[in-house]
């Protein structure tokens, strides 16, 4: 009690004196502070001990007031917030009474110099050292565990470092004959645990690229079978499980099991600071007025946010009526991420800074138009980072003319291992530049739809039940479908994605990308990116990825660097050219990577291939037995480089040259690659990352334009 006395008054002191200093000097219609109160008018005062007026106490008084005083008031509305940490309970939701009117905007924004805090976080309380034993606490356990009552349920828990690890099993693999929601175990990894609805198993089915959360629903000891209360997306097969959540697994520092059915959260402190539990997923959620069914949907419009910073946000779970995105990488229209706008244009989200959550940071949903996001720092969570999702597959094409800028993403996905830096899913005509993306455990940044075999009528969740069939009519039996046949459906087509800093992402999963496009439409250009140091061991992955189906993308300008098994692999008509591709990892070690044919119209023209070792490999096509052989069942060939147009390229290997020479005569023979060289490209100092052409490069004399790192990443940002 003292020292939350002593810790109240030094607030208020503080408030005093910062107030005196600048009042005057930022001037708003309201203002909000943990100093203040809903009964008062939301002026800024100084606080005195008889004060009976001043600044709102919440997000949500400050909204009510705007409401009425914009009903007198057709210029900009601006609510400032001042210093502290706002405890939510509920969601605040802004709707169609909160748009700015005409040209006028809403802005909430925090106080110059100053940084509000909004949390979800309830302090647990009671802690007791745990003195009795625990059957099944692991024994380098015993003697550091406290234990504290609670009554809810939760997933997440986080103390002053972060979120604070749940207790996991070693890694186990499931047995022959495991499905979607039955795992057939090794004996005595799974019990019948008395708490079993509170057991959770982490799962990575049979694809390199999703790992699922699934709770139990029951387990059979004798039997060694155990069923899931939710699908996973792929049988549960080869790849692994853990278990999370039970006492079994509490052998470190940091980990915690909770049992609801005794009401008890046991712990291993790593620090001496409070631990909070998390009690909302979705703190502002901005919505309008939508029609799913129908064609017309009304947004909440000229709304920002500016300033705020959001903590201690729960995870999500899947649903059984959840439908995924791609490849579950996400879901659709889900309340999953701590700022929501969902029907929503012309409004922002700017210098904003989201950390320590189970799910994501930022989505626009459904209809999302003309938004901006810009200058966020996301870091820590348990889902994505930004997330731009339009509506399923159909004719409805709202989520588009969005602007992804100057955003620092990193260490996200660190519960759903999938989910990306940054993911735009049928949404177009966006522009994603100058973000720093980095540490994530799959792809950095994803474009992307439904992809052409999921077109049927299943309820599959993997992508399929997205699909607007009302709209789109009947289709040709999917395994007669072409491109050409759904690609009026494809609504992320046109996007710019340059001058975006991507490295140290595929950290965990594998067949991922630093920058992945797929099923997207037409007219996207992936430009002016550094995509660097993908070096985890993760299995087969590239820097720059087109994937099957996925036609008219241009990737230009691109300086791809230290990357881990290829550089680029190019599918179909794709252009690729005028990028630097420089000391690919081994295995593997593939420069450019053809897979997909027919690529009548694909360019592989004004690139650099440049490799410092003997390890390299300057281009793969299909062979012989493997990949795409001849044609198969639904119309695609492989690719082959006498059918791209390939010229005024440079190879150089410096270890061995002879290498280059080997590869370029090889092309040559392939009626490709005339005018291209296996010579030294002279860069200034390629060892250390500096790929400027010195003044008697042959590159500049080919005109391969130079990639001005200066211009790429993150803009005056902290």
């Amino acid at each position: 009690m003292k020292r939350q006395f002593i810790l109240t008054l030094s607030l208020i002191i503080s408030y005093a004196c910062s107030s005196s200093d600048i009042i005057g000097q930022s001037k708003a219609d309201f203002y909000v502070s943990t100093q203040g109160s809903d009964n008062w008018s939301g002026t800024l005062e100084q606080p005195n001990p008889e004060r009976t007026d001043g600044p709102f106490a919440t997000l949500e008084r400050a909204r009510d007031a705007v409401r009425k005083l914009k009903k007198n008031k057709s210029e900009d509305i601006v609510v400032l917030i001042r210093e502290g940490v706002y405890q939510l309970r509920e969601t605040v939701v802004f709707g169609l009474r909160d748009s700015g009117e005409g040209n006028a905007t809403i802005t909430y924004e925090a106080y110059p110099g100053e940084t509000p805090i909004f949390s979800s976080g309830q302090e647990i309380k009671g802690w007791q050292k745990v003195t009795e034993e625990i059957p099944g606490l692991p024994k380098e356990a015993v003697g550091n565990i406290m234990v504290a009552n609670v009554s809810n349920k939760f997933l997440t828990l986080y103390d002053e470092e972060g979120m604070l690890p749940r207790a996991q099993s070693v890694k186990f693999m499931p047995l022959e004959g495991s499905k979607k929601n039955k795992l057939n175990f090794p004996e005595g990894t799974l019990k019948n645990w008395s708490n079993i609805k509170d057991v959770e198993i982490l799962v990575r089915p049979t694809r390199e690229w999703i790992v699922n959360m699934l709770p139990l629903e029951s387990v059979d000891e004798k039997k060694g079978v155990a069923h899931t209360a939710i699908d996973a997306t792929y049988a549960m097969t080869k790849k692994g499980f853990w278990v999370e959540n039970v006492i079994e697994a509490l052998d470190e520092q940091g980990e915690w099991v909770l049992n609801t059915k005794e009401g008890k959260v046991y712990l291993w402190p790593r620090n001496q600071s409070q631990v909070v539990v998390p009690t909302l997923i979705e703190f502002i959620k901005v919505e309008g007025k939508i029609d799913i069914q129908g064609p017309t949907d009304v947004p909440v419009k000229n709304l920002h946010f500016r300033g705020l910073t959001f903590k201690h946000g729960e995870r999500y779970t899947l649903t059984k009526d959840d439908a995924g995105l791609q490849h579950d990488w996400d879901m659709l229209d889900k309340n999953n991420a701590l700022i929501r706008f969902r029907g929503v244009e012309n409004s922002s989200i700017e210098n904003c800074h989201f950390l320590y959550s189970g799910s994501g940071a930022i989505r626009v949903d459904l209809y999302g138009i003309n938004n901006t996001i810009s200058s966020n720092h996301i870091e820590h969570l348990g889902g994505g980072g930004i997330l731009l999702c339009g509506y399923g597959p159909g004719t409805k094409d709202v989520n588009k003319n969005n602007t992804v800028y100057n955003n620092k993403v990193h260490h996200v996905g660190e519960i759903y291992w999938q989910s990306p830096g940054v993911f735009l899913w049928n949404s177009g005509d966006n522009r994603v530049a100058n973000n720093l993306i980095h540490d994530t455990n799959y792809c950095g940044l994803i474009v992307s739809g439904c992809v052409i075999r999921f077109f049927n009528h299943s309820n599959r969740r993997e992508q399929s039940r997205a699909i607007r069939w009302d709209e789109i009519g009947e289709l040709p039996d999917v395994k007669e479908l072409t491109p050409d046949d759904v690609r009026p459906y494809w609504h992320s087509r046109n996007n710019i994605i340059e001058y975006n800093e991507i490295h140290n992402v595929m950290n965990k999963l594998g067949d991922g990308n630093g920058i992945y496009i797929r099923a997207a439409g037409a007219g996207n250009i992936i430009r002016r990116n550094y995509v660097h140091h993908l070096e985890a061991k993760t299995g087969k992955q590239s820097a720059i990825r087109t994937d099957g189906g996925q036609m008219d993308v241009l990737i230009s300008e691109n300086l791809i660097y230290k990357c881990r098994s290829q550089g680029m692999t190019l599918k179909l008509n794709n252009r690729f050219e005028n990028n630097i591709i420089a000391d690919i990892i081994p295995p593997g070690g593939t420069y450019l990577k053809l897979v997909e044919g027919p690529s009548n119209g694909a360019t592989n023209k004004k690139n650099i291939f440049y490799s410092t070792t003997e390890s390299v490999t300057f281009l793969t096509e299909p062979k012989a037995g493997k990949g795409l052989v001849g044609e198969d069942s639904r119309g695609r060939v492989p690719a082959r480089i006498k059918d791209v147009d390939s010229d005024y390229n440079i190879y150089f290997c410096k270890a061995d040259n002879s290498i280059a020479e080997e590869r370029l005569k090889k092309s040559q023979t392939n009626g490709v690659d005339y005018n291209s060289k296996a010579v030294d490209p002279m860069f200034v100092d390629p060892e250390n990352g500096d790929f400027r052409f010195k003044p008697n490069s042959p590159a500049i004399k080919m005109n391969i334009l130079p990639i001005d790192l200066s211009k790429i990443g993150l803009r005056n940002q902290d």
